[in-house]
């Protein structure tokens, strides 16, 4: 267990507390779910750069990465779009598909393996990653700030950005959507030889 894939645990650690959290229902709750998904999406640069830097990729951080980040990101998104604190600020289909997505790209690659093929991550992904990550904490932000009795300057500012009708949710969700969608298309196009065995 090195230094990144500690990094890596420790975002599944953070990925429960933050499920943990909005189960609560509670304005303290929103903020410690908003604070844990902010440092757990933020490892996710920490983990893959002290790899890459210390030279310490491994096989276990090649498995537990990608799907903390899978974790992670699901949680946010089921939560987004349930009936509980964030007011179904995304649709139930845009979680499905972005979910569905997942699954397609991990069984690609089973595929792939299974032929000594290895899929690497694309530019895209990386995209739609930071779209996504981008949207969940952008609604989560708005979440707890809209629930904050006495607002000073900075909440104030901060529930004005993150508003469902102002300009960054609706960018960040659909920009996620499109890449989530196109990066989809991407995998099975480049990949389409590995489904005709």
């Amino acid at each position: 267990m090195n230094i990144p894939n500690s990094i890596t645990a420790f975002r599944l650690v953070l990925t429960a507390v933050f499920i943990a959290a909005i189960t609560m229902q509670q304005p303290w709750a929103n903020m410690l779910a908003l604070v844990s998904f902010i440092i757990a999406a933020a490892s996710d640069w920490f983990d893959g750069y002290f790899a890459r830097k210390l030279n310490l990729v491994t096989s276990l951080g090649k498995l537990l990465d990608p799907l903390a980040d899978k974790i992670l990101v699901a949680a946010g998104f089921i939560y987004l779009s349930s009936n509980l604190d964030s007011q179904g600020l995304c649709p139930v289909w845009v979680t499905c598909a972005i979910i569905g997505r997942e699954f397609m790209v991990t069984g690609l690659r089973q595929i792939a393996v299974e032929q000594g093929i290895v899929i690497a991550a694309d530019r895209l992904g990386k995209w739609k990653t930071t779209f996504q990550l981008t949207f969940i904490i952008t609604a989560l932000t708005f979440i707890t700030c809209e629930q904050i009795e006495n607002h000073n300057w900075f909440s104030e500012l901060l529930l004005t950005i993150s508003k469902p009708d102002s300009y960054l949710m609706p960018i960040t969700l659909w920009g996620a959507v499109a890449l989530t969608l196109i990066s989809g298309w991407n995998y099975l196009w480049n990949n389409k030889q590995l489904l005709k065995g």
